[in-house]
């Protein structure tokens, strides 16, 4: 039985690295990704939370800094996500 620390290799391109290593190398333009996507929403969010203070104006800002970060936050997702096939 082989666990996380086996240094067995399916790959030769992936010396060196355990099976979780070459996991991690695997999924890390997908964790970027999603966290690009939380990042820009959070942001955007907060801008228009901050805007709309100061304006009074609430919630209105808050609502398209919502749907700015949204499609900001989706199109990079998708484009990398759709972009990494191998």
């Amino acid at each position: 039985m082989t666990g996380p620390g086996d240094r067995e290799r399916r790959d030769p391109d992936e010396k060196g690295l355990s099976d979780l290593a070459a996991g991690y190398r695997k999924a890390s333009p997908y964790i970027a990704a999603s966290t690009s996507l939380v990042a820009a929403v959070g942001l955007f969010t907060w801008l228009g939370i901050w805007l709309d203070g100061k304006f009074g104006t609430s919630p209105w800002l808050t609502l398209l800094g919502v749907v700015f970060g949204m499609t900001g936050g989706f199109i990079s997702f998708f484009k990398t996500v759709l972009g990494t096939k191998k």
